[in-house]
């Protein structure tokens, strides 16, 4: 990554974080982004990411925020789409407000963010990458977070659409995370026991790390993946097994066939 500008919102914390650090140590230089600056910023190879305070959500703080790293540098070579999230919330009962504002953040803030790298990367002869971090919440049903479900579902859309329209000079691929242990965890999957539980049900027996995603995203962006784009990149552990196997193996352990 050395000589590439590489900008990840949501940077300072998370797997935003390990991703911002991941591609610093490979000799990216990194702008983060956030509504507040963290007391400590993302490091990496010796040197820090820049910090730049912006509300994703609003279209023209983020073309104001990419305009800056441009101008400062020349060029922007890689965009990840990092910033997103909700917490649970009941379909029925969630607010007007803040169901706006859970798809505002996870998918309308990443094409605003998408739309102002454009004019960048297309101006640019080595083109540029956009990577959006997607969930396992769009690709399967979220009880608890509907909400969030179909805006990561749309993200999935929103990066095959780009990669069609937006190829050859801007690659556009998607990874999907999986039941990820970060800073928050508990609010997510309870408990410690009941995330080892859950880390017990996956294949690979483990829940994913920050690393995970970021080891990822710098294949994504690397030349190992010049002819990857429009791709779905699926970093689950083997994914979450199905109820009916379960239902079926505590009935034949029983004898109820």
């Amino acid at each position: 990554m050395s000589g590439r500008v590489a900008i990840i919102t949501g940077g300072t914390r998370g797997i935003g974080r390990a991703i911002a650090e991941a591609f610093l140590a490979a000799g990216a230089t990194v702008a983060v982004c956030g509504r507040s600056e963290p007391k400590v910023l993302p490091e990496g190879g010796g040197r820090p990411a820049t910090f730049h305070r912006c509300d994703v959500r609003d279209a023209a703080a983020c073309r104001a925020f990419v305009d800056s790293v441009g101008e400062a540098h020349g060029r922007i070579d890689v965009l990840v789409n990092n910033a997103g999230g909700s917490p649970p919330a009941e379909a029925a009962t969630a607010s007007p407000r803040f169901t706006e504002a859970i798809i505002a953040l996870n998918l309308t803030a990443p094409l605003h963010m998408c739309q102002a790298v454009h004019r960048w990367m297309a101006a640019h002869p080595e083109g540029g990458v956009i990577i959006n971090i997607a969930s396992v919440a769009g690709q399967r049903p979220a009880p608890g977070a509907a909400a969030y479900g179909a805006a990561k579902a749309g993200l999935l859309n929103l990066t095959a659409s780009l990669a069609q329209e937006w190829g050859p000079k801007i690659r556009v691929n998607a990874i999907v995370a999986g039941l990820m242990l970060t800073e928050q965890a508990e609010l997510s999957y309870g408990s410690a026991g009941a995330q080892a539980e859950l880390a017990a049900a996956l294949p690979l027996r483990r829940m994913g790390r920050g690393d995970d995603i970021a080891d990822a995203a710098l294949f994504l962006a690397s030349e190992m993946a010049t002819f990857v784009s429009g791709a779905t990149l699926e970093v689950h552990g083997g994914g979450e097994p199905p109820l009916f196997l379960d239902i079926l193996r505590r009935h034949a352990a029983t004898g109820q066939g």
